[in-house]
């Protein structure tokens, strides 16, 4: 119903600009015609009219794009040299590149858990640490003082915890019950 309704006022539009005053010009311009279009698209009955449109189903169906599709538009988009900069020059910002990474982390997780899992993987991963040069990065690193200054901060954080606090007194009553049976053995011995 309503798609005949866009249809007539198209009709009208045609009719209407057909039979203008050929004093002023013949016919409409491109720009005079396109400007009277988008005018009535962006009236309430224009945008009601292309809602409709759009939700009639034959159009949904038309309108919708199989997976592969979709699959391949994405794989050419990420990988081209365009999408290479725009990456590169997004990532610099820095509220950008924590949400792409927390929104990324869940999905991280998994491909690194079941990258874990796979012999293959882990062996390259035993290759990559063992290999002489690495290794004797990560001990520098691990010797550095900013390394250490980082693990006593750490240490120091993780003290302050009440969880650590208790299991901590328990450790210390349970040595301190230990120290005075051992005390009171050695003292009946004497």
């Amino acid at each position: 119903m309503l798609k005949k309704g866009v249809v007539i006022l198209l009709l009208l539009i045609g009719i209407l600009s057909g039979c203008s005053d050929s004093d002023s010009s013949s016919q409409m311009d491109y720009d005079q015609t396109k400007k009277m279009i988008v005018d009535i698209l962006k009236t309430d009955d224009g945008k009601k009219a292309i809602r409709d449109v759009i939700s009639d189903e034959e159009i949904k169906q038309n309108l919708v794009m199989n997976e592969k599709t979709i699959n391949e538009t994405i794989e050419k988009t990420l990988t081209s040299d365009k999408a290479a900069e725009f990456w590169k020059e997004n990532f610099k910002d820095p509220e950008f590149a924590e949400t792409m990474a927390k929104s990324m982390k869940t999905e991280n997780e998994k491909l690194l858990k079941n990258l874990m899992k796979d012999s293959e993987y882990r062996k390259m991963m035993v290759e990559l640490l063992q290999d002489p040069s690495i290794e004797s990065e990560i001990k520098k690193v691990l010797k550095s003082t900013e390394y250490r200054e980082h693990l006593e901060k750490i240490m120091q954080e993780t003290m302050d915890t009440p969880t650590f606090k208790s299991k901590f007194q328990e450790l210390l009553d349970k040595a301190a019950k230990e120290a005075a049976s051992n005390q009171d053995t050695t003292n009946s011995k004497s």
